[in-house]
């Protein structure tokens, strides 16, 4: 097949995905890289871990929150230019979280670095939409999804090398020359391309923000308040509720709104769309999860660094890195119901494999095993469910089907890191009485150091048997791909080779 008629034929499609790739993967890194600076920040800018951790969750919290409305955006205005303002946006917000003195205005500057990702991510996924033609977007979003995967390494083993030789602000201000040479290439090589005269949602856009907002906020902040009191009669799970009832308020209002609803419920009649979202909420939730206890059990038992710690997933990434392109293929050409359903498969199986062998003093050889079957897994999984989910979206839609798309990833991230969270605090406090909620332990990790010997099988015990929560919810992911529907253009495939068989169905 050769160019789609909604591009010029003068558009170059790779060269223009591999220029918003690097936007993508720099914000993406950005996401994990944090985390093991943290003790750095703590120390330098003289705070403790309450304010600290609010330098992640208000990027998390900007980043999450607008998706539905950027998405829209690029199909209103272009993606081009929203994708460019967005990273111009987070370049120079990078720039200004490393030259800060204050935690307060750090997390400041986090929240404009969050408001650019979320104008940057849906555009990546609806420019693929609209550039490449159905037969060519499983091996456009295999290089989408290998990125991502390839991502949730680079950030821990970067931020652990650079912390440590050049200090927490060059977390940050590596962002600056890769942020320039992304908008010069991004520019130059990602076209521009037709716009749609749609009509903005306002009272759509204040119900989702709002709705989102008290929903993700409460969730990540669930864990910190031992899911109670916030302050006065503010609770957690008010916050939740509310954010429930919000968003259940949007979705009313966008099944009667008569002019141009911000989210098109239209896009849910497309089976493939929906099972797609469901597929990827748990992809979110486990990829996010798994990697808490793993970490805490690798520094805190094994006495790993971070860096060490983080080069465990170096085989994830190799084997992921390696399938993609083979995967991506596939995904042109055979049913994602198969491709996508193995690689959920090999996920759950491979969290359930890893909680069986963590133990105190298992040789390292044995835990690289189920994480080089991660690799697998992420190989398989990503481009097939991401493709699924764009493939029949309309083309003046692709940004909202982005946005929705990213949406339910994020959300699923953030219910992984607080679920995950809870079941690991409930397991310590079982496993090691001695430290209700393995509070020692908590020290010490926000320490640096390793936990006495007598309570490495207690802490051992409690990161195992926390894995089994990924691994679950992905069987939930599981079904769901094995009810995709065959795409549409492997069902015309034959009538394109084959004067013969006009009669099929489109």
């Amino acid at each position: 097949m050769g160019t789609p008629q909604h591009v010029r034929p003068e558009v170059r499609p790779w060269p223009a995905l591999w220029a918003l790739v690097i936007g993508f993967f720099m914000i993406l890194v950005d996401s994990t890289i944090v985390s093991v600076a943290t003790p750095a920040i703590m120390t330098e800018l003289r705070t403790d871990v309450g304010n600290v951790i609010w330098v992640t969750s208000a990027y998390l919290l900007a980043y999450a929150v607008p998706l539905l409305v950027t998405g829209r955006l690029g199909d209103r205005i272009g993606p081009k230019k929203v994708y460019l303002t967005g990273l111009a946006l987070f370049t120079a917000a990078s720039v200004w979280c490393g030259l800060t003195t204050s935690v307060e205005m750090l997390i400041v500057a986090r929240v404009f670095q969050g408001l650019g990702a979320s104008m940057m991510t849906p555009q990546t996924m609806a420019v693929i939409t609209r550039i490449f033609p159905p037969d060519q977007r499983g091996r456009a979003m295999s290089l989408w999804g290998a990125t991502a995967g390839v991502a949730t390494l680079v950030g821990p083993i970067l931020g652990g090398v650079l912390v440590d030789g050049l200090g927490w602000e060059w977390i940050f201000f590596l962002n600056a020359p890769v942020g320039v040479i992304a908008f010069v290439l991004a520019l130059r090589l990602v076209p521009d391309l037709p716009t749609h005269a749609h009509k903005f949602d306002l009272i759509g856009v204040a119900l989702s923000s709002i709705g989102l907002f008290f929903l993700v906020f409460g969730i990540q902040e669930g864990q910190k308040y031992d899911w109670g009191t916030i302050k006065g009669p503010i609770s957690v799970w008010s916050l939740i509720i509310a954010g429930l009832v919000v968003l259940a308020a949007f979705v009313i209002w966008q099944s009667r709104n008569r002019g141009e609803p911000l989210l098109p419920l239209g896009l849910f009649k497309d089976r493939n769309f929906s099972l797609a979202n469901t597929a990827i909420t748990t992809v979110g939730f486990a990829i996010t999860a798994m990697t808490f206890p793993l970490m805490l059990y690798a520094q805190s038992v094994r006495g790993l660094s971070p860096t060490k710690s983080a080069l465990l997933l170096v085989p994830m990434a190799v084997i992921t890195g390696a399938l993609s392109p083979f995967v991506g293929k596939l995904t042109d050409r055979a049913h994602p119901r198969y491709l996508a359903s193995f690689g959920l498969l090999c996920c759950s199986v491979a969290l359930f494999w890893l909680s069986q062998v963590i133990e105190p003093d298992v040789p390292i050889w044995q835990l690289l095993l189920p994480i080089a079957l991660l690799g697998v897994a992420n190989g398989f999984m990503w481009a097939p469910i991401g493709s699924t989910a764009t493939r029949n979206l309309p083309l003046h839609q692709a940004g909202a089907g982005a946005g929705v798309y990213n949406t339910t990833r994020q959300v699923g991230a953030v219910l992984g890191s607080a679920g995950i969270a809870v079941l690991m605090e409930s397991r310590l406090a079982h496993n090691l009485p001695a430290a209700p909620g393995g509070a020692p332990a908590g020290e010490g990790m926000a320490a640096g150091g390793t936990l006495p010997e007598m309570m490495h099988q207690g802490f051992s015990d409690s990161m195992a048997q926390s894995l089994i929560l990924p691994a679950v919810v992905l069987l939930i992911g599981l079904v769901a791909a094995l009810m995709f529907a065959k795409p549409t253009h492997l069902q015309q495939a034959p009538a394109t080779e084959s004067d013969d068989l006009e009669g099929l169905r489109s």
